[in-house]
């Protein structure tokens, strides 16, 4: 396990500490990364603790465009406060390239700063960064990407972040979406007209799995 912003080990509860924590960061959810992906995995997931109030989805692309795959899942979370980010791994051919491509998608409540950890983005939430977009855009057009996500028209916005992965953010189902794609070129997925499945709502049983990605199995920074 591992911190959501920062990814350092992160230390259980004791007698001093109720939350899982971390020498940097503080209090935080835990991590998890599985070490395989299967349906049982996901299924595994999507049976975690969750809030009483807020529903947490785990968005997949479906259909998965062609020669991509599902490749990895993780989430943030514990028994005592329920999941409260979700991330899923999807490899396949970067549509500029022609190489591997990598995408992790991130659903996330407000204050876990996974979404950053993985974009490479200063801070825990992106709302400073959307509020950026639409101020440099006003009156210049609209989001960067727009993608359907639970039935519903979403916005993306290309936020600054490191040169080797290109990073969108926007909210969906009352939570923040981010969308990291490794390399760069590969956000060019995102104008694929994707659509994202919330596999809460239920899992395809055509959904094909891959080799583990590299990007959510490791540091994800």
């Amino acid at each position: 396990m591992s911190c959501p912003r920062c990814a350092a080990e992160v230390r259980p509860p004791d007698l001093m500490h109720s939350e899982w924590r971390c020498d940097s960061c503080g209090d935080v959810p835990p991590f998890h990364v599985a070490k395989h992906i299967g349906t049982e995995i996901v299924e595994s997931v999507l049976r975690q603790p969750r809030p009483t109030v807020d529903h947490m989805p785990l968005w997949c692309p479906w259909p998965l465009p062609p020669g991509w795959m599902v490749t990895g899942v993780g989430w943030a979370g514990d028994d005592r406060s329920g999941v409260r980010a979700t991330a899923l791994a999807c490899s396949g051919p970067d549509p500029l390239g022609g190489g591997p491509a990598d995408v992790v998608l991130i659903a996330e409540q407000p204050g876990v700063g996974l979404g950053t950890r993985f974009g490479g983005i200063p801070g825990i939430d992106p709302g400073y960064l959307i509020a950026e977009c639409l101020s440099d855009m006003s009156g210049h057009g609209g989001p960067h990407a727009k993608i359907k996500a639970g039935g519903h028209r979403i916005p993306l916005w290309s936020v600054k972040s490191p040169e080797d992965r290109s990073a969108y953010v926007s909210e969906a189902k009352g939570m923040w979406l981010y969308a990291v794609a490794w390399p760069a070129s590969a956000g060019y997925f995102l104008a694929e007209h994707v659509v994202l499945h919330d596999l809460s709502d239920g899992i395809p049983p055509e959904l094909v799995y891959g080799a583990p990605s590299p990007y959510l199995i490791g540091s994800g920074a």
